[in-house]
């Protein structure tokens, strides 16, 4: 595959730096939609996650108005909205919502996850069962509303999702295993794999969705991607250090310590077990840093792998101007600029 068909888009998490606060990250977030907006990114999308120090995105749905308002072209949504911490009815009048501020703009990105632990899921919606049934119904609900339309005999002939407006957002499911792919397939919806999450596994879901895919009224064709972290620097130094900081946060998490702020100097002593040294292996596959050269062949590689032309990069920096010049310097490797999606 060329490098000249491979689309570039971005996850972005609001990641609070050290010394930072949660208002600083959420307006590095600003800067970096209105940056890559201007170097041809093809979309942006902000996260849902809730009880954590490290990461400020916890309500996609407000941070997307605003995003949309700053910005010109790029497409800007979620990455995703964690379905079992809302109902059906409340995402379709967010979006709609969402729609009438930027028709044709806005990705409705999808999860099944809550975005956080159990615990916090509970409170958020304490008559949760994390039931796949659930989820099932609830994709059905929201196309529904979407349209204007609902099963006989069911309650919600009596409701309409408020806005009404013309346009419906494009509609993803995000996934780090196959199931939610078969979900997508049977809706008609796009689907977006997380290697980001889970580096296995990610080309058969594809596959299997693109082979199970049924068009839809929103979607004719089968539209993946794929999301994985990624730092792109000239300077070894920079990518030897990003990467111990990614280890050191994938072990941490693992470990069940949860995520904080915390800078090179902080982890460079750290020992490792035998068994974290294993998982640190198994995790660098969730990663590509290095330099530009190695960065667009990996890129390019995994593109193959997956059959599909549009990367969403997920970049935490401890420097945000490194963050920056990262997505600058993939912007040129691909040569994105004038071939944003229309």
């Amino acid at each position: 595959m060329s490098t000249k068909n491979i689309r570039l888009s971005v996850l972005d998490q609001s990641p609070i730096r050290k010394g930072l606060t949660a208002e600083q990250a959420v307006h590095e977030t600003i800067a970096l939609a209105k940056y890559t907006d201007g170097l041809g990114y093809t979309r942006f999308w902000v996260s849902e996650h809730h009880n954590t120090g490290s990461l400020a995105g916890s309500t996609p749905e407000v941070l997307i108005a605003y995003l949309a308002s700053q910005t010109q072209n790029i497409r800007i949504g979620s990455g995703g909205v964690m379905m079992p911490n809302h109902s059906a009815l409340k995402v379709a009048e967010n979006f709609r919502m969402l729609e009438a501020l930027a028709p044709g703009r806005v990705d409705l990105g999808m999860g099944r996850a809550p975005g956080t632990d159990r615990i916090t899921a509970s409170i958020l919606n304490p008559s949760n069962h994390f039931a796949e049934q659930d989820f099932v119904e609830q994709l059905a609900d929201l196309r529904n509303y979407f349209h204007d339309r609902a099963e006989p005999g069911t309650i919600q002939q009596k409701i309409r999702a408020i806005p009404q407006v013309q346009t419906v957002p494009a509609m993803w499911l995000l996934s780090s295993s196959g199931q939610s792919g078969l979900f997508a397939a049977h809706f008609g919806m796009g689907f977006s794999f997380a290697h980001f999450i889970n580096p296995v596994g990610g080309p058969q879901a594809v596959q299997v969705y693109k082979q199970r895919f049924q068009p839809s009224e929103d979607l004719q064709e089968p539209e993946a991607n794929m999301a994985i972290f990624v730092f792109c620097s000239e300077d070894p130094e920079k990518v030897m250090q990003h990467k111990a900081l990614m280890d050191h946060r994938f072990i941490q998490f693992e470990r069940g310590m949860g995520l904080s702020p915390y800078n090179y100097e902080d982890i460079k002593d750290v020992e490792y077990t035998l068994q974290e040294q294993d998982r640190i292996r198994y995790n660098r596959q969730r990663v590509v840093a290095g330099s530009p050269q190695m960065v667009k062949d990996r890129l390019t590689q995994l593109a193959e792998s997956y059959d599909v032309d549009e990367i969403i990069c997920v970049t935490i920096a401890e420097d945000f101007e490194d963050r920056l010049q990262s997505y600058k310097l993939l912007a040129d490797l691909f040569e994105i600029k004038n071939r944003r999606q229309n």
